[in-house]
């Protein structure tokens, strides 16, 4: 019995050696590459610039609008496509809790936060005024009914319970929302407060709303949890909030996003909505009515999903093709797209994009899992409009005896199973 094991032993392993000596010496496609030649692109994929359109810029359209500054931007790529006065220094109101929100997302986003924590509310957040829930200084409310009562009727008094929890006190608070605004750009923007109730030198601008606005929903979409909801309650049923926001009633594919109004400030809105993956953000300020905002706000909207489409080109992990690799444990790596690829543009443009692919056929072992080998330029009008990486979907070893040896091995085994 001993000697038939040894013998079935020994023998398995002349096998297992003449098989690998078979692959090093004939160098199966799969284990070892000798040629440099490698599968042509599609023709789809060859460059063709012959185009006779433009780019998307934003619109010499007069929307006879009565606010005194608004504009219109697409939430992924920040481009503007409508402009009126966007850049005036006006009164924001609790559209300022916007940024209040942000912060407070990046708390619960990045774990410092959770929604079940529990919030105290202070003698100061307790005394704000304005729109509020009330709130005493004896009770306290999770993280996720303070979101709920901020978002939905704009309290005051969960935002300073909410900004005193997270930075020690509303001072502190504030520093972080200019501290965030200069690190988004929005450089119209002075912070004196985190609710919105008007302040000297209290400032902001349609475009810096859109700004943040873009960063909240992008970066944090868990936030339309809250900002699309249209009525609910808080305190077993006993307090009901109804959304100051009309248009999630009655708009298609509205998002969000946040009203602010006083009496200096007047009426404002960043509204947000989405429609067949094209997400739109219009801003409102110093509107002579709250009639008007939402009017305005939808006017703009409408003018968004009427002439513009979000056309996307690529998705992530996507296999164009698979490039030869030489000297390497396997002949070949697939080629896939680094990340999404998307592209805003004017309706009826989208059969005159085109693509040009920069990959070589040939790459030499070894190679490192989502190692850059080329990529692919979207055109339009002779104009790149995006760009996306093309990398190797995982790593190949450089050949030597002792790897070509284990990966024999570890393919033989899956053969057997």
């Amino acid at each position: 019995m001993l000697r038939n094991k040894v013998f079935w032993k020994l023998a398995l392993g002349v096998f297992l050696l003449l098989f690998i000596f078979c692959q090093i010496v004939f160098a199966s496609s799969s284990i070892y590459v000798w040629s440099s030649q490698s599968k042509p692109l599609d023709e789809t994929q060859q460059a063709n610039a012959n185009l006779n359109t433009s780019l998307v810029t934003s619109q010499a359209v007069n929307l006879n609008l009565e606010s005194g500054s608004a504009v219109l931007i697409e939430q992924h790529t920040g481009k503007v496509l409508y402009d009126h006065n966007m850049h005036e220094q006006l009164r924001p109101a609790s559209v300022t809790k916007i940024m209040s929100i942000l912060l407070i997302m990046e708390q619960i986003d990045s774990g410092k936060l959770s929604y079940t924590d529990k919030i105290p509310c202070s003698e100061n957040a307790a005394g704000m005024g304005g729109s509020q829930i009330w709130l005493d200084v004896k009770e306290e409310l999770t993280v996720d009914e303070m979101l709920k009562a901020i978002c939905v009727v704009s309290a005051n008094d969960c935002t300073v319970a909410m900004a005193e929890y997270i930075a020690g006190s509303e001072e502190a608070f504030v520093q972080r929302m200019n501290e965030k605004a200069k690190e988004l750009g929005m450089n119209d923007t002075t912070f004196k407060n985190c609710h919105g109730i008007d302040e000297d030198g209290h400032v902001t601008s349609s475009y810096d709303i859109a700004l943040m606005s873009k960063e909240l929903l992008n970066n944090h979409p868990d936030i339309t949890k809250y900002t699309t909801i249209w009525m609910d309650s808080l305190r077993d049923g006993k307090s009901q909030l109804v959304n100051t926001n009309k248009l999630i009633r009655n708009y298609k594919g509205a998002t969000g996003l946040k009203t602010g109004s006083t009496s200096l400030a007047l009426y404002n809105l960043s509204a947000s909505a989405t429609r067949d993956d094209l997400s739109l953000i219009a801003v409102i300020m110093k509107a002579p009515s709250t009639k008007v905002r939402f009017e305005e706000a939808q006017k703009l909207l409408d003018y968004g999903f009427q002439n513009f489409e979000y056309k996307k080109l690529a998705s992530k992990n996507d296999v164009l093709t698979e490039v030869s690799v030489e000297k390497g444990v396997e002949s070949s790596v697939k080629a896939i797209l680094e990340q999404d690829a998307g592209v805003l543009i004017q309706k009826g443009q989208e059969s005159n994009i085109t693509q040009s692919v920069t990959l070589p056929k040939t790459i030499s072992a070894p190679v490192s899992q989502s190692q850059r080998l080329g990529e692919i330029t979207y055109l339009l009008n002779n104009e790149e409009i995006a760009k996306v990486f093309i990398i190797a979907e995982k790593e190949i070893s450089k050949s030597t005896f002792l790897n070509v040896v284990s990966h024999t091995y570890q393919n033989w085994m899956k053969s057997l199973r």
